[in-house]
């Protein structure tokens, strides 16, 4: 079993390669089913602590692991019943069934027990269940004291977090061999519980990753507020925005936050107030640019857009400043001469790159390709894409974070780690989310933008 952080997400089709590369390489795909039953087997008889266990098993090779792991927790003095959805139709899962010499109950006649096991449908499923299986899925789950999904719930579509019918809840689903999109995009995500990936033996690699925690250095002795990141803040018609956004770049490490708007004043003294000035955005002491939050979309706020654009400072466009990027200015950015980050939520999203088809993580891919800049596709499931193809996606943020103001912080967050140069672009924008959300957990909940961007700073010293 091993931690999510920094992990390899592969979609059906890769883990198929990968498991057929392992073949390739010496495995058969019986030596794989027996690694796969015997880490399930492991890790149901730990979290099981001597509960009498129900395994599910279908027709597939993820109905073989399920029979793998009953015989391996027989034999290991643990009271366990399968029930199956029809016969073996695979020869290894053939092969898995001839090893367990217990009763198989049908889905439809079988006692509940205090765990469950559904090893019924993993990687792969593309259609519904049947009726009737689904059925009595949710009946056993329901009297069931702990449920665990092997690699997917059942009636989870692998690749785009699709869910195919009526899907009960799991308290834990162990991913094999690699985390799948659909343990991290959403809805499916809320149906498999706390994921675990187990080691099956087969070597993963994907240029899409879990995010991790980032490697950000603490300020070393000869450290001064330009070398730890200047960062530019544009407001504009809301000024509390732009505020918000000023504040999580400063506690979120940046050495030197000027905010450029309309009026003075304000906490902390420790953010500079000048009134907007277009030569402010092309001092080469800025390290990053922030436009949007607050901006606008009128004349003025256009004009501000392009004067932005037209600098040379690294960018983070966010708010209002999306909605002005119309495809003249979008195929600016192609030609910006510095990283360029976009920050939007579903809806922005939707009227920059328009709905698409494809997954979330698809979907993001493509517009930082189009855009040539790394793209922040904000969500529970928060996405991002560089236009060289890397992903990062975020594991399930706090749901608290559903209020105003809240996406300011996070651009000012981006911006702070773009200044500072926390590596590539898709790097600081990563190490921006999550901070961001690792602020959002030690708040709890019932928290305030203002809140947010404060608790940055001790997101910020914990690394």
């Amino acid at each position: 079993m091993t931690s999510l952080s920094g992990k390899p997400v592969l979609t059906a089709a890769q883990m198929r390669a990968a498991e057929d590369d392992a073949i390739i390489g010496g495995a058969t795909v019986q030596s794989l089913m027996d690694r796969a039953g015997r880490e399930v087997a492991e890790m149901v008889r730990r979290l099981g602590v001597g509960n009498e266990v129900l395994i599910l098993c279908g027709p597939g090779n993820n109905g073989g692991d399920g029979y793998v792991a009953a015989a391996l927790l027989h034999a290991a003095g643990v009271s366990v019943r399968v029930a199956a959805s029809g016969e073996p139709r695979t020869e290894a899962a053939k092969h898995a069934r001839a090893r367990w010499n217990g009763a198989v109950e049908t889905l439809d006649r079988a006692a509940p027990a205090p765990v469950l096991v559904d090893a019924l449908f993993g990687t792969g499923l593309s259609r519904p269940l049947d009726t009737a299986v689904a059925a009595n899925l949710v009946r056993l789950r329901d009297r069931a004291r702990l449920a665990i999904a092997v690699d997917l719930p059942s009636g989870i579509a692998t690749d785009d977090g699709t869910v195919l019918n009526q899907v009960p809840v799991f308290d834990l689903t162990l991913a094999l061999g690699a985390a799948k999109p659909s343990h991290l995009l959403y809805p499916a995500a809320s149906h498999c519980g706390t994921i675990r990936v187990l080691d099956i033996g087969v070597p993963v690699s994907s240029d899409t990753l879990i995010l991790g925690e980032p490697h950000l250095l603490a300020p070393g002795p000869d450290s001064h507020k330009y070398t730890r990141g200047m960062v530019a803040i544009v407001g504009g018609e809301m000024p509390g925005a732009a505020e918000l956004a000023a504040l999580a770049a400063m506690r979120a490490g940046a050495g030197y936050v000027l905010l450029l708007a309309d009026g003075t004043g304000g906490q902390p003294h420790a953010i500079v107030r000048r009134p907007f000035a277009a030569e402010a955005l092309n001092d080469t002491r800025v390290g990053a640019v922030v436009i949007g939050a607050g901006l606008g979309r009128g004349a003025v706020a256009g004009t501000r857009l392009d004067l932005a654009l037209a600098a040379s400072r690294p960018l983070v466009i966010d708010g209002d400043a999306l909605h002005l990027l119309d495809a003249t200015r979008l195929a600016r950015l192609h030609a910006h001469a510095a990283p360029v980050v976009l920050t939007p939520h579903a809806g922005e999203f939707d009227a920059l790159f328009g709905k698409g088809t494809g997954s979330k993580i698809d979907r993001a891919r493509a517009a930082a390709a189009r855009a040539g800049a790394t793209i922040v596709f904000k969500g529970a499931d928060t996405v991002i894409a560089a236009p060289d193809g890397q992903v990062r996606i975020a594991p399930g943020a706090s749901r608290w974070l559903s209020t105003a103001g809240t996406g300011d912080v996070l651009a000012g967050a981006v911006g702070a780690m773009l200044a500072a140069r926390a590596g590539s672009a898709i790097d600081a924008a990563a190490a921006g989310v999550w901070l961001h959300s690792a602020a959002a957990r030690k708040l709890g909940g019932a928290f305030i933008a203002d809140d947010l961007a404060l608790a940055l700073s001790a997101a910020r010293a914990a690394l």
